[in-house]
């Protein structure tokens, strides 16, 4: 659904998309609890990303609208009660699978949802001043795009099987053909490819997608070795992860200022360079017994660098477009970063199934695979830290 964003906010305006998207997300939540089968989960679950997966762009599209130059220090307020998620999600659902049905993963967003839609109704602007463009949609580019990425993704995963490998190269075709439309296009395509013609974007685009990558990666990574390596219960596993958002929590809590004094280069590098700290204490633990306050400094440690990257790289990325242009820089950035959660988890858990089934269940073996893991998640952090350093210094300087 992503690719379509930036058309469906021209033609029905921002908050009503949000709403229907907010509406259509809490609905399948409560569908998604009903499944009777894997299948029917699966289902639901693929409607709940199709409304789901346009409500942050959504939400960066409108503040972006209203903070203008301002949009680290009001995304960074906005972020605070986002980032109860990261804390509280894994504590809240490790304790549902310990001790309760899976169904309740769902259900409990039902409250959540109805009270997340009375707050938009009541006070998200209309948008009544946008201007309203009646650009046609570019039907062939969604069916090139869209599932040209599905294709993607499923062959990713599926890399060493036949079918997977098929659906890779078929992916490889249909992408390749819809930047070849887009290209020609120019504004009238589905994604308005001219925005990457600007360095600021699309190292930008880069970042995110790297950025979101490692999070993901390690959000895949870190419980895995915590289960499998060191034992701890699906339960435990929840309350070790929360120094990770406790960590972000204090980063955005002061992000606008650090901005303001070091710049957009100067933050996000520092900030990818202290989560590289932060992941550095893994190669020691994954090969030796656990250490859990040298665990919970080192996801803190990951948790304040991470943060400090991705809000001054998408403020660069909007500063560099003009404002007419947002819903298609909103579309593309959030793309592409969505994009980095898939690619660089499916790549790490690629290369631990491939060890693990080396290690052959030995201990040693074991270890092995995780340290192997983590260095490659060492390696996409130091490509991080090399691609914020070729930001400005500050949205001034663009």
């Amino acid at each position: 659904m992503l690719p379509l964003n930036g058309w469906l906010v021209e033609r029905i305006g921002a908050k009503k998309l949000y709403l229907v998207c907010f509406s259509g997300f809490t609905l399948c939540s409560a569908l998604c609890a009903l499944s009777w089968s894997a299948q029917s989960l699966i289902g639901f679950r693929v409607l709940q990303g199709a409304c789901g997966g346009l409500m942050a762009p959504m939400m960066q599209l409108m503040m972006a609208r209203t903070a203008g130059k301002h949009i680290v220090r009001v995304m960074s307020i906005a972020a605070i009660p986002i980032l109860t998620g990261p804390i509280l999600g894994p504590v809240v659902a490790g304790m549902i699978l310990q001790y309760t049905s899976w169904r309740w993963l769902f259900l409990i967003n039902l409250p959540i949802g109805i009270l997340a839609i009375t707050l938009a109704l009541c006070f998200l602007p209309n948008g009544h001043d946008q201007r309203v463009y009646r650009r046609k949609l570019d039907l062939i580019g969604l069916l090139l795009l869209s599932p040209g990425l599905v294709l993607f993704l499923y062959g990713s995963d599926h890399i060493k099987e036949q079918a997977g490998i098929a659906a890779l190269l078929l992916s490889i075709l249909m992408l390749a053909a819809f930047f070849h439309k887009a290209r020609r296009d120019g504004d009238r395509a589905l994604i308005d490819l001219r925005l990457f013609q600007s360095r600021i974007f699309s190292v930008a685009a880069f970042t995110q997608f790297i950025a979101n990558g490692l999070s993901f990666a390690g959000q895949m990574l870190i419980p895995v070795y915590l289960i499998r390596a060191v034992g701890q219960s699906p339960s435990a596993t929840g309350w070790l992860l929360m120094p990770m958002g406790l960590g972000a929590m204090c980063t955005f809590l002061s992000l606008g200022r650090i901005t303001q004094r070091f710049g957009i280069r100067g933050t996000s590098s520092g900030g990818a360079s202290l989560a590289l700290l932060g992941m550095l204490p893994f190669l020691y633990l994954s090969g030796h017994p656990a250490h859990l306050t040298i665990l919970a400094g080192s996801l803190f440690l990951q948790g304040m660098g991470m943060s400090a990257v991705g809000l001054p790289s998408i403020s660069a990325a909007y500063a560099s477009v003009r404002k007419e242009e947002l819903p298609m820089a909103t579309t593309s950035l959030n793309i592409v970063q969505r994009l980095g959660g898939p690619t660089l988890t499916t790549l790490c858990a690629t290369v631990l199934d491939w060890r693990l089934a080396v290690a052959q269940h030995s201990n040693s073996g074991v270890a092995s695979a995780f340290t192997i893991s983590f260095t490659l998640l060492i390696c996409l952090n130091a490509l991080l830290i090399l691609a914020t350093l070729r930001f400005p210094h500050s949205i001034e300087d663009q």
